[in-house]
């Protein structure tokens, strides 16, 4: 099952405070243990939502709206994309993660679509 593990933002990852050089070092080490396991697709940080927009739609409408976006704890500072066998091999893989941010932080586990669940 494919999943996305969303690195939720914070006050600093929103500030554009970038990782400790321990952190990235870190960090790498468990990309390459997720590589070695034949579970990362895909994984990248984000710029701060002040780099970013959003679209909004009602019918045909289509608004912009130029970030920052408030509620900082609900947007996502970073991602990966695994392959892994169920949500509880995510989970303790996600356990085994460096803490992604300088203080308290959040990551969330979401399984996507797959082609077997329109079949019907």
């Amino acid at each position: 099952m494919r999943v996305m593990v969303l690195v939720k933002a914070t006050t600093d990852s929103e500030a554009g405070l970038m990782p400790s050089p321990e952190l990235l070092a870190a960090m790498g080490r468990f990309n390459d243990e997720l590589v070695a396991a034949g579970i990362l697709q895909a994984g990248e940080g984000l710029k701060p939502s002040s780099a970013g927009k959003r679209v909004a739609f009602d019918g045909d409408g289509r608004e912009v709206s130029d970030g920052p976006f408030t509620q900082t704890r609900e947007l996502v500072a970073g991602f990966w994309l695994w392959n892994v066998a169920d949500l509880d091999e995510a989970v303790a893989w996600v356990k085994r993660c460096p803490n992604p941010m300088p203080g308290p932080s959040e990551i969330e586990i979401r399984p996507l679509y797959e082609e077997a669940d329109f079949a019907a």
